[in-house]
């Protein structure tokens, strides 16, 4: 049910497919084995999320001078950057121990409650992924959450009757990729809310210069910052490539990362300048060429590049989004203007006219 040992099931995603064997997913995958040793112990190590850490470190110091338990938090962004990492970091802030597990581990009543009655006061529990819960568990981690108390139900029947056990005062930690599926009552029960945004490639830049440090790598500052702004604003991609750059330059007989031998590594990786990889760009040159821009069906278009719905809805297309070179519409799919510019393709006539738009 919990494990102190936690290896971050942050960002499980559940997608199936290859997806999550992709080098450029913010899922957790088997890339990541040293990731436990590269996290941020402190704030101060923390890079990115400034006005969170700003925030958080109020509320903290206002609970430590109270001497309380700090109010529940809810962490919600994409994958792969620092939830977990975060939830240790305050865990540690505040002299606590902390508890881990995951929405799908908990599969009964009985195992939250089992959970929350080993919890000592000012305990942290942290659920990654809660939005993950069932309707069950759920409705049982109301009470905890707003009274410290658990109400069980004992018998059957006209038989039954309600017990309510008392809890130690203890701060859950929520960790979700899909705040937008969490229930309005669970949702309202956090009293902080903490939306995490994807990094800069200049705050990706120290992520990876410290990264480097910790696993003994020298890198050069233009090379660190190649491998930044590859990483798609994700913090457990930077350290990903950062890792896969380092075998390419040792096997080459260089001991340091240049800007030359990250360029020479992600080319062999076939990561291009915006972080896009083979997938991506099937994605974007079936559109153009298989339905001349669009729009195209999602299961037409999964079909067509032989991959799986969701992981194409989950795991390829935000990123596209967020570059602009894709949209989504009521018919389907359609490929952008920028989409055609990085695929070196002219836009038709008849699709310039359809893409004014957008402009």
């Amino acid at each position: 049910m919990f494990n102190d040992d936690y290896d971050e099931y942050d960002d499980y995603d559940g997608y199936g497919g290859s997806g999550e064997d992709r080098l450029l997913t913010g899922a957790r995958s088997a890339y990541d084995v040293e990731e436990n040793v590269l996290r941020p112990k402190t704030m101060e190590e923390y890079v990115g999320q400034d006005k969170i850490k700003e925030n958080l470190s109020v509320y903290m110091s206002a609970a430590k001078a109270r001497g309380e338990a700090l109010d529940h938090v809810l962490l919600y962004g994409p994958p792969g950057l620092g939830k977990t990492t975060l939830a240790h970091i305050i865990a540690g802030t505040m002299g606590a121990q902390i508890k881990l597990t995951s929405g799908p581990a908990i599969e009964r009543q009985g195992d939250l409650a089992s959970i929350l009655s080993n919890l000592n006061d000012g305990d942290v529990l942290f659920i990654d992924e809660i939005h993950r819960l069932s309707h069950a568990v759920e409705e049982t981690l109301y009470s905890a959450m707003e009274d410290f108390a658990l109400d069980i139900i004992v018998g059957k029947g006209p038989m039954a009757r309600n017990i309510r056990l008392p809890l130690k005062r203890f701060t859950l930690i929520g960790a979700t990729t899909r705040a937008g599926m969490l229930s309005s009552p669970l949702r309202d029960r956090f009293g902080i809310l903490c939306r995490l945004d994807m990094y800069t490639p200049s705050e990706l830049q120290k992520i990876v210069t410290r990264s480097a440090r910790t696993l003994g790598i020298s890198v050069e500052e233009k090379g660190g910052y190649e491998i930044a702004r590859r990483s798609r604003g994700t913090p457990r991609i930077a350290n990903r490539l950062l890792k896969r750059v380092r075998d390419f330059s040792a096997v080459s007989g260089s001991n340091t990362v240049t800007e030359e031998t990250a360029k020479a590594a992600l080319s062999r990786l076939e990561i291009d300048e915006l972080g896009l990889d083979e997938t991506d760009r099937n994605l974007l040159r079936a559109l153009i060429e298989k339905f001349n821009g669009g729009p195209a069906g999602l299961d037409t278009l999964a079909a067509t590049i032989n991959e799986d719905v969701n992981t194409i809805e989950d795991v390829y297309e935000p990123y596209l989004l967020q570059l602009g070179f894709i949209a989504r519409t009521p018919r389907g799919r359609i490929c952008l203007k920028g989409g055609y510019e990085h695929m070196g393709v002219a836009i038709p006539e008849s699709v310039r006219k359809q893409l004014s738009v957008f402009d």
